[in-house]
């Protein structure tokens, strides 16, 4: 009877020190995402910026509405360096890059799900109880 406790003592410390390490191993890469997402936020809000303010000059130039859509963006090469840039970047996937971290987050609460436990944008595990059989 002795040993039948020190064994399941055993198997649960060795589950406990699993899940630390796992814990562990999440935070550590959500960690090290965070400061390529927020690079790659500060480029798409620059980008945005530059954007937005060349668009708003394109528009309130009287001379938009009286020659040609193209030679309009020829005379706002601002405008049309931003945009084709955002352009860019978006079939660069920078909207999944800016927010991998939650994605990642996402992913595992839906796999941690089955096993009554979850998880915070951090990768801290969060542990539920076990719900009651009857």
């Amino acid at each position: 009877m002795q040993t039948s406790k020190s064994g399941s003592i055993g198997k649960l410390k060795s589950f406990y020190l699993d899940l630390k390490a796992f814990e562990r191993r999440l935070t550590e890469y959500i960690h090290c995402l965070q400061p390529a997402t927020g690079r790659w936020r500060m480029l798409l809000i620059v980008v945005s910026v530059c954007t937005a303010t060349g668009a708003w000059n394109w528009l309130i130039d009287p001379e938009t509405q009286k020659v040609s859509f193209f030679t309009s963006l020829w005379n706002h090469p601002f405008f049309t360096i931003s945009c084709i840039t955002l352009i860019g970047l978006f079939f660069a996937g920078i909207h999944k890059r800016v927010v991998a971290p939650s994605i990642i987050a996402a992913r595992c609460r839906t796999v941690l799900a089955e096993y009554n436990m979850s998880c915070d944008d951090t990768g801290k595990l969060i542990l539920k109880p076990r719900p009651h059989v009857q």
